[in-house]
Parts: C-alpha cells; sequence; structure tokens
C-alpha cells in the first residue's frame, strides 16, 4: 500500500484523538502500566535496532542479539526513557545515540556482554531479521541514516499488518484481511489481480469486495496512526513523523 492511499481522502478516517503516549507511559509509576507501554515500543524498534547494530556496528549476529536484549533490558529496568526530552530530538535519533553508547560501554569494558544483562530476555525473531537483511544485505557507512528510518518504517508497517490481521480474525472477518494482503501487500505476484478476480476467487460481488479493501485500509491507516501516537512523546513529534511517513500532518 502507498502512502498516497493511506492518506486519500476517499480511504476516510482522521488522525486519532490524542492518547497517552506509551513514552509517557512508561515513565510511569504503575509497573504493568510501564511494561505495557515498553512493550509497545519494543515491538516497533527491536527489529531496527538489531539491524542497525550489525550494520553500523559490524557485530556478528550472536553479539548483536545480544546487545539487543541488553539495550531494551536497559528501557525496561533502567529507566534509559526517562532522560529523554522530546524537544531535543526524535525518539528514533534519541534510540540510536543509546544504542551507539552502549555499544561503545561494551567495548570499553573489553568483555563479553551477558544475554540480556541478568534479566529475563524478550522473545525477538532474530532469525526473521537475519533472513531479511540476508535478501537486502548491509548498507554502507555512507547510508546508515536512511536504513535505520527505513527499517523503522518498515517494522511500523509489519506491526500494523499483523494487530489489523488479529482484529481481523477476532471480528471473524478473515476474509476482508485476505482481500487486503493479496491486493495491497501480495508483492510476490507478477501482477496485481483486479478486483474481479478477488470477487471470482472469494465467491463474493465486486462490490463486496470494494467495500471490504476500503474498509479495511481506514482501519489499517487508523492502527498506523495509533501506533504512531503511541510512539511519539509529543503532539508536535506525533505531527513530524506523520508527514514523514503519511506526506502530511495531522489537521
Amino acid at each position: 500500500m502507498s502512502a498516497d492511499e493511506l492518506q486519500s481522502p476517499d480511504r476516510g478516517g482522521n488522525f486519532p484523538a490524542t492518547r497517552w503516549s506509551a513514552i509517557e507511559a512508561a515513565r510511569s509509576s504503575d509497573p504493568e502500566e510501564r511494561r505495557r507501554a515498553l512493550d509497545r515500543i519494543v515491538s516497533v524498534y527491536w527489529k531496527p535496532v538489531y539491524k542497525y547494530v550489525r550494520a553500523r556496528h559490524r557485530r556478528s549476529a550472536e553479539d548483536a542479539q545480544d546487545l539487543t536484549q541488553e539495550f531494551f533490558a536497559s528501557l525496561i529496568d533502567r529507566g534509559t526513557l526517562d532522560a529523554y526530552e522530546p524537544q531535543r530530538a526524535r525518539l528514533r535519533t534519541f534510540l540510536r545515540s543509546c544504542v551507539d553508547a552502549l555499544v561503545a560501554n561494551v567495548d570499553r569494558d573489553a568483555r563479553r556482554l551477558k544475554r540480556g544483562g541478568g534479566s529475563a530476555p524478550l522473545s525477538l525473531e532474530f532469525e526473521l531479521a537475519e533472513g531479511e537483511l540476508a535478501k537486502t544485505g548491509l548498507p554502507a557507512p555512507a547510508h546508515l541514516d536512511d536504513f535505520f528510518e527505513k527499517e523503522w518504517v518498515r517494522s511500523l508497517f509489519a506491526a500494523a499488518i499483523d494487530q489489523l490481521r488479529a482484529t481481523c480474525a477476532a471480528k471473524g472477518k478473515e476474509v476482508v484481511f485476505a482481500l487486503f494482503a493479496r491486493y495491497d501487500l501480495d508483492d510476490a505476484q507478477p501482477g496485481r489481480p483486479t478486483y474481479a478476480d478477488l470477487a471470482s476467487e472469494y465467491g463474493i460481488s465486486i462490490t463486496d469486495v470494494t467495500n471490504h479493501l476500503a474498509g479495511a485500509r481506514r482501519e489499517f491507516r487508523r492502527i498506523v496512526l495509533d501506533l504512531l501516537r503511541e510512539t511519539t512523546a509529543s503532539d508536535e513529534e506525533f505531527r513530524r513523523e506523520a508527514r514523514s511517513l503519511l506526506g502530511h500532518a495531522p489537521a
């Protein structure tokens, strides 16, 4: 799906109402609230961080896994986000600087980092990330900024797709997600199917295909913006990231 399709007026939907950012929730005194918020941040950022460590610091897959686990353990257990000042930098810029600092500390200590720094390791699909890196290769040092941003966008959209799939399944609307996946997400096919093709394949009318796809796109757009809202620390940052991601700022 293109950014134009996400933002097109005929797709419907508005930018989400202001909600408590996951960044603020991660600073809560309530342990459960902190954990839920940090789980959301981890879900969007772990893969970009892992790939960044592999690319920027040229670490082996095993070392990059250890460093990624340690980095997110520091967010969860040591309150790293307490130092974040949204007026000074975007969240992803802050997280990158924290990753660089962590790697520098590990190098300075000249010792093997224990997985998770003694904390329970997070359940992260490192093999999947390695498979993606095998296809794309590691970027040249001059392209690291662009690489990290693209990985962040990829991760955000992947999380939104997973959430849309789960939402459709919970509502018994698996066909709606299947149509969305076939028409908007399936890059493996040589050509995009027509609405008539999908209507024939799923035994429904072309009107149903049109309505289901429109509804799925609206819901996907809402989920993307909710994720974006949750993983930014201020309305200003949300607007900057929305402009970067969708090509315009919210009204």
